[in-house]
């Protein structure tokens, strides 16, 4: 399937002389070396340089983050300080008797906005804030009815 190049294939023709076909010539990589050393150059060229203490242009790369992963669910429990339970329902496909089946899945999610028990909130992944919470509340969606 592949063959090994021999040392006379590896070495670039004599110039005046045409390239033979399974040889390797230095034309190419050269012209490819100068379109990248181009574009390279254009790219820096718009790029300011940034100074030793600024830091508005690392934050600005920082806030460029991805999409988080967003669940709506209700919240079961608010007995902790700052920390609420979050009930997220989802239906599943069942295999076998294709009927839907309810999967429920709880989330500690950190709350700042006070929710309390049957609120619907909108809940999105962040960093670990706790052992077990790596959710925070963004919104409360309906207040529960008193």
């Amino acid at each position: 399937m592949f063959r090994r190049k021999k040392k006379e294939e590896a070495v670039a023709p004599v110039s005046g002389e045409e390239a033979v076909v399974g040889e390797v010539t230095s034309e190419p990589i050269a012209a490819a070396e100068d379109s990248t050393s181009a574009s390279v150059s254009q790219s820096s060229a718009g790029a300011e340089p940034a100074a030793p203490g600024a830091r508005n242009a690392v934050k600005s790369t920082a806030r460029a983050r991805g999409n988080r992963v967003q669940k709506v669910g209700i919240v079961s429990s608010d007995k902790m300080q700052k920390t609420v339970v979050v009930r997220v329902d989802r239906l599943v496909l069942h295999r076998k008797y294709r009927r839907y089946v309810r999967r429920t899945s709880k989330f500690m999610a950190h709350d700042e906005l006070g929710s309390t028990t049957g609120d619907r909130v909108r809940i999105v992944e962040t960093r670990p804030l706790s052992a077990r919470k790596r959710w925070r509340v963004v919104e409360i969606v309906q207040k529960a009815a008193k």
